[in-house]
C-alpha cells in the first residue's frame, strides 16, 4: 500500500480561476470592441495580459503554494528584465529628443 501523500486542490479554485481568465479574456476583448485608443489601449491590454499571466503562474503552475526561493528563481529574472526594457524605453526617447533638437535640417 502506497502512502505518498500529495497536495490536494479542490477542484472549485480551478473552476473559478478558469472563470476569472474568461471575464478576463472578454474584458481584452471589449478594449477592442468599444475601439479604445493611444495609452489607454496599451494600458489595458498590458494590465488584462498581466493579470491573467499572473493567475496561470499563481494557480496553474503552483506557484501560489511553492517555497519563496523557488518563487523568486522564477519571478526575478523577467522582472530585471522588465526594468531593463523599461530603461531601454527611457534611453532611446532620449536619443530621439536629442536628435529631433541639435538635428534639425534647416
Amino acid at each position: 500500500m502506497s502512502t505518498a501523500e500529495g497536495q490536494q486542490h479542490p477542484i472549485s479554485v480551478y473552476l473559478w480561476i478558469w472563470g476569472l481568465l474568461f471575464v478576463l479574456s472578454a474584458f481584452s476583448y471589449m478594449v477592442d470592441y468599444f475601439q479604445f485608443q493611444g495609452l489607454s489601449r496599451w494600458s489595458l491590454i498590458l494590465l488584462f495580459m498581466f493579470l491573467k499571466a499572473g493567475l496561470i503562474v499563481s494557480i496553474f503552475m503552483h506557484m501560489a503554494w511553492e517555497r519563496m526561493a523557488l518563487v523568486c528563481a522564477i519571478l526575478v529574472p523577467p522582472g530585471c528584465l522588465m526594468v531593463l526594457i523599461g530603461l531601454m524605453f527611457v534611453e532611446g526617447d532620449y536619443t530621439f529628443f536629442t536628435r529631433d533638437t541639435y538635428f534639425i535640417l534647416k
